[in-house]
């Protein structure tokens, strides 16, 4: 009944026209939580595979593009964006085996990065992997993650299509460049790579099951050429009887190279904290595997890796902003590497004869290398910025990719305690030296002081009106950091500035930071951003009528708290792939992970958090919001499209004669891991010429 009567409305959708979005039917659904009535509208938009609401957002996505296209400067502010991205090669995602280099790289005029291997970091490349020359339906081909094989003669590489970062786990031969016949579904999870063995044609993997996306995984062990089917989980969901896993617990096995041990990690969901197990490498072949647990979640670490035999451990457990622990194994004893100071330690990485770990001082990275002799010692960097990646060889030199907001990717080597440059990157052919980036204090609400960081052209007016896009994001303690890109450059040449307020709920300052943007303290990432976007405003950069708001994925809280909270900041906003309607984000297959970062609606106080602060419930009917652009991609497995509909949905019916409000939807596009160069060029234009036109730029001006 319920499907006829939607059907019915969905046919009686407008022709499409500039002035009005489609309209969207609503069959309203009440649920209680704790003594609270909740009406929500458009329940019927999280049956995606419906009808109606494929119809539905056909609708919206014609509509959007419509609107979009009747923008004047659109096609030359795209055209400008995309000689930026060309200016040279941008090569990334460096790994290190047995004296070969493997990485990713785009060169100008090509759609997507491609996989190459090179022999040493100045040595001959040769070409693995284009995703764009495999075959097959369904959309474009990305590759996700890889991972070398200890010799350096195999690589195993997750592939998926059209973004929907659903790897299927394939095999490189190095040498030939061919695919072995090994093809495992339901790999998208390994992102932070596989475990090799040391005979290098065995490795752990983890697979979650056919009717799962985030949980219920477990770790197998696999033998080249056997089928997958038969492979034997050794940890994690199911795979020992006796030990139990949460639903949303994440395993992972890692080895390193002359360690007769295994370490296992286990994510609790989204947690920060982390728990690690350990076992002798020879024992771990079945579930019966005598693992040992030496880290859990009261320990609070967030990251540990195994050296030898020892594991070096990052804590928040007594210091906000870190220590380093080291634990031998075979006695069981930790004693503290590096202790905690004012930078915040971020990661470990294992080399040969040291551990290097990064840190975040006052906004750009920090490199600090622990050796097996204890001593801590700080490698020179040659400029401040964003230790991007860090990437060990056998021989005991490093390998890492440093960039900042004004300075294009530099790829060192680090021997000793030299960093020399290489050729992994070659220097791109552009000039910053107009521009500037800054870091100012600006005072929230509760008088706590939030970095915000500025770019714009030198000595740019402080008249109020250059078009200004201020971005956030403020989840999981993940950090804002300094990051180079050369299409940057199509804004600030107009003028235009482009600012990151580092709200709380990320990790910049620390876990106290972290915790100040957290469940029942996530108003505070709203307030940030608006107390940053008011500095903004008070000190002459801009104003309401030409500042726009940028959040994406959990920023879409941030954005959404923004627009329903001061629509008065704003000219115009983008949520992008964002989390709106946070009372039913839990019901969907990344819901579960990200109870522990956003809470739960069964907990009467975390629901009062939730609900006061969930964009799509804050929208009230005849409020002068913003002109927003709301994107989604159609195979996004982390934000289900629908939660990007709703809350689009629910501002066009609000105010059906304000600004515009557009629902911009890539069919073949998830999360925006996956997009290629023309898909990130394309919405940029959209997004930038959206926001100029509602800025009053005349070059943007549409003619109807």
């Amino acid at each position: 009944m319920r499907h006829h009567a939607l059907a019915a409305a969905l046919i009686a959708l407008p022709a499409l026209s500039f002035a009005a979005a489609p309209a969207t039917p609503q069959i309203p659904v009440t649920d209680v939580y704790h003594g609270v009535s909740v009406v929500d509208p458009y329940r019927w938009m999280e049956d995606m595979k419906s009808p109606e609401f494929q119809t539905w957002l056909k609708a919206q996505a014609d509509y959007a593009n419509g609107v979009l296209t009747k923008i004047p400067g659109r096609d030359a502010l795209r055209k400008r964006l995309g000689e930026l991205a060309d200016l040279g090669e941008i090569t990334g995602g460096y790994e290190q085996a047995a004296g070969k280099v493997f990485y990713l790289k785009r060169a100008p005029g090509e759609n997507a990065r491609k996989l190459w291997v090179r022999k040493g970091s100045d040595g001959a490349e040769r070409l693995l992997l284009d995703p764009d020359s495999m075959p097959g339906e369904g959309g474009h081909h990305a590759i996700d993650w890889y991972s070398a094989s200890p010799d350096g003669k195999l690589l195993a590489v997750g592939i998926s299509m059209g973004g929907s970062e659903n790897s299927v786990l394939r095999i490189i031969d190095v040498a030939t460049g061919k695919l072995l016949g090994d093809a495992i579904d339901r790999a998208g999870l390994n992102e932070p790579g596989i475990a090799w063995l040391p005979d290098g044609k065995s490795f752990y993997y983890n697979r979650h099951p056919a009717d799962e996306r985030y949980n219920k995984s477990a770790v197998f062990l696999h033998h080249l050429g056997n089928d997958p089917a038969k492979d034997v989980a050794v940890f994690g969901w199911g795979a020992t009887p006796s030990r139990e896993f949460g639903l949303a617990d994440l395993p992972y096995l890692s080895t390193s190279k002359g360690s007769k041990w295994v370490l296992a990690e286990v994510l609790h969901g989204d947690s920060v904290n982390r728990s690690y197990w350990i076992a002798p490498l020879e024992t771990v072949k079945t579930g019966d595997t005598p693992w040992r647990r030496i880290i859990g979640p009261d320990d609070k670490v967030t990251h540990a890796v195994l050296s030898g035999s020892s594991v070096y451990a990052v804590t928040q457990k007594r210091a906000s902003r870190r220590e380093l622990l080291k634990f031998d194994l075979a006695s069981g004893k930790a004693t503290v590497a590096m202790p905690a100071s004012d930078a915040v330690l971020q990661a470990p990485i294992a080399a040969k004869d040291a551990v290097f770990v990064k840190a975040l001082d006052g906004g750009v990275s920090r490199l600090f290398k622990v050796d097996k002799s204890g001593k801590v010692s700080s490698v020179a960097l040659p400029f401040d910025g964003t230790v991007r990646e860090i990437s060990p060889g056998n021989d005991g030199s490093v390998l890492v990719r440093l960039e900042g907001w004004t300075r294009p990717a530099q790829v060192l080597k680090i021997t000793g305690k030299r960093a020399e440059s290489t050729s992994l990157q070659k220097p791109l052919k552009v000039d910053t030296s107009g521009v500037e980036a800054q870091r100012v204090m600006v005072k929230s609400h509760d008088g706590t002081m939030v970095p915000l960081s500025i770019l714009s052209q030198k000595n740019v007016a402080h008249d109020g009106k250059r078009p200004t896009i201020l971005s956030g994001y403020g989840a999981y303690g993940i950090s804002m950091e300094p990051r180079f890109a050369a299409t940057r450059l199509a804004w600030l040449e107009r003028g235009g500035v482009q600012a990151v307020c580092h709200v709380r709920g990320g990790g910049e300052l620390g876990e106290d930071w972290h915790q100040g943007g957290y469940i029942q303290t996530k108003q505070n990432t709203v307030s940030d951003f608006i107390a940053c976007a008011e500095w903004l405003i008070a000190n002459h950069y801009t104003s309401p009528a030409t500042l726009a708001g940028v959040g994406g994925s959990a920023g879409g809280i941030t954005i959404g708290g923004t627009i329903t909270q001061r629509p008065d900041l704003l000219a115009a906003a983008q949520s992008a792939v964002g989390i709106s309607d946070m009372l039913r984000m839990e019901t969907t297959p990344n819901g579960p992970p990200n109870i522990e970062e956003f809470g739960t609606v069964k907990n009467p106080d975390h629901f009062k958090s939730m609900y006061a602060i969930s964009p799509y419930h804050r929208v009230k009917d005849g409020v002068a919001y913003p002109a927003v652009i709301v994107t989604t991609g159609a195979n996004d497995p982390r934000v289900d499209a629908w939660l990007p509909g709703k809350f689009a949905a629910r501002l066009q019916t609000a105010n059906p004669n304000g600004k515009p409000v557009i629902l911009r939807v890539d069919y073949d596009a998830g999360h925006g891991i996956g997009s290629n160069v023309g898909q990130a060029l394309d919405e940029t234009a959209d997004v930038w010429s959206f926001f100029l036109w509602q800025m009053g730029d005349p070059a943007f001006q549409p003619t109807r």
